[in-house]
């Protein structure tokens, strides 16, 4: 079956090399690229869920504190040093 790809330059100069290097052509370098990516795809085992702490005591966010907000924490982690 006969495709089309754009790739990036200096990736098909280095893919083209390796194939002549190999005594290959480009296109099986390809295809065995693909088959190992394919391949490692389906033996990848699945992530383990993680459980993450929960704190479950009294207390929180001072007061004015924006959680949702990078500029209101790192405005308050640097008032408390």
């Amino acid at each position: 079956m006969k495709t089309t790809l754009d790739l990036n330059d200096q990736l098909l100069a280095d893919a083209k090399a390796l194939a002549a290097q190999q005594r290959t052509t480009l296109t099986r370098l390809i295809e065995e690229g693909l088959q190992l990516r394919l391949r490692a795809r389906s033996t990848s085992t699945q992530p383990v869920p993680v459980r993450l702490p929960v704190f479950k005591g009294r207390g929180g966010l001072v007061a004015g504190v924006d959680p949702r907000s990078n500029k209101s924490l790192l405005t308050a982690l640097d008032d408390d040093a």
